[in-house]
């Protein structure tokens, strides 16, 4: 993509009401802009983010055979009090009537209506087991929404879910979901602790969180200090993390605790994902059931397994920055390279730097081309606010080498080599 195509308003003021550093780069780099309070638009840069993490969730809940559906925004109410969450919900839910003045609301969480589909369909178990997924936008309206994308009233979604037969064939559902989520985790760049947690509204007796400990995080958790030597990359290691102790305030008891206080970490965290095992809790109200091997009728088991996707592109942010902007892991990143033509106005730069642009898009590579007629140094602090993995640079100093400068955005370290070299490097 040529830069003089693409919009990119990267604006230069830190805004005023951006209090993290999430909030201020997202701004600043033109990845959102805010709508209201709470509500974003998502600019070319943040959606082209925003689709490489969604890949990622539905590549790895593919894998798993787990189905993707799509269900709407509105719901009717009714299903929502065949649970008997509909006055329980609170202030949060967005409450609306249609013309026929049939009560609905803008979907908070999906678990009735999947329920209801399911309810439509299935009436064996030999149906079973089922998990369901669908990625979509969520409205709740939060008191006091704040911190850009992170706590907002409008986001989006990964909701999964499963039904099973009896309590046993639900934990494995529920164990499948949780190594699942781990490397999901794992290929955005993230290191994640799960952390047990308290089901809040959803319901249920078992749950977790799964965090990035982050300043800026809203949640405090304890957790055992073994969690600072594990590396979340290496898939071998998850068994490890799916034992650590970690807790959060409402399921920590420093009483019963078996860690010893010198292990023992306090943090800050930020939630990226959360899964719940619920059994019977909506499924009994609103009578999904099936038949058994011997005719009998029997209440389904469900869980719930959500990620925030809309939240993700900030909390890697919050992890993965420096004073002069992103650095994103290569996995979500918008763009590959980023190709800087130093000078448009001089002919063997401008040719040489157009005949790199078509070389990397031929090796499909996906790349930002600046072509334009800025000063070099906006150039360069652009691509670093917006923070792409590598840079190429084309100019007459290395142009007279018959090369290209290659920058890696984590550690800054600067190569001179030539294109073939580099694009053998940025491949890898």
């Amino acid at each position: 993509m040529k830069i003089s195509n693409f919009f990119l308003p990267t604006l230069k003021q830190i805004p005023s009401d951006a209090q993290i550093p999430s909030h201020k780069l997202m701004l600043r780099s033109g990845m959102i802009r805010q709508e209201g309070a709470g509500i974003y638009t998502w600019l070319p840069l943040g959606l082209r983010v925003l689709k490489k993490i969604e890949n990622i969730i539905r590549e790895e809940h593919d894998q798993a055979g787990i189905n993707e559906i799509l269900m709407p925004t509105i719901q009717s109410a009714d299903i929502w009090k065949e649970s008997g969450r509909y006055e329980d919900y609170g202030k949060e839910m967005l409450r609306i009537k249609d013309r026929n003045k049939r009560e609905m609301l803008y979907g908070p969480t999906n678990e009735e209506m999947i329920t209801a589909i399911l309810r439509s369909y299935i009436k064996s178990y030999k149906e079973l087991p089922i998990s369901l997924y669908h990625i979509q936008w969520k409205f709740r309206d939060e008191i006091r929404p704040r911190f850009g994308v992170m706590r907002c009233r409008e986001f989006l979604m990964k909701d999964a879910y499963s039904f099973d037969l009896n309590h046993e064939a639900a934990k494995v559902s529920y164990q499948k979901m949780f190594s699942l989520y781990l490397e999901v985790f794992r290929r955005l760049g993230l290191k994640t602790i799960p952390v047990e947690a308290d089901s809040g509204a959803i319901g249920g007796d078992l749950s977790h969180e799964f965090h990035i400990l982050s300043d800026v995080g809203e949640s405090v958790i304890y957790y055992d200090s073994d969690f600072d030597m594990i590396d979340p990359s290496d898939k071998s290691n998850f068994s490890k993390l799916s034992k650590i102790y970690a807790a959060d305030e409402g399921k920590h008891d420093p009483k019963k605790c078996s860690i010893p206080k010198e292990k023992l970490k306090k943090a800050k965290g930020i939630e990226v994902g959360h899964i719940f095992y619920f059994g019977k809790k909506y499924s009994e109200p609103m009578k999904l059931s099936v038949s058994n091997e011997k005719g009998n009728s029997v209440t389904l088991e469900m869980g719930s397994y959500g990620i925030g996707v809309s939240r993700l592109p900030a909390a890697i942010i919050e992890v993965n920055h420096d004073d002069a902007g992103i650095i994103w892991p290569d996995s979500v990143s918008p763009f590959q390279v980023g190709l800087i033509n130093l000078d448009p106005s001089d002919k063997k730069t401008n040719e040489a730097s157009d005949s790199f642009y078509t070389k990397l898009r031929e090796n499909n590579i996906d790349v930002l081309y600046d072509n334009s007629e800025e000063r070099p140094g906006v150039k360069f602090a652009n691509m670093d606010l917006i923070g792409l993995p590598w840079q190429i640079t084309v100019g007459k100093k290395t142009l007279s080498n018959n090369n290209i400068d290659l920058k890696r955005r984590s550690d800054g370290k600067r190569q001179e080599m030539s294109l073939d070299s580099a694009l053998d490097l940025i491949s890898k």
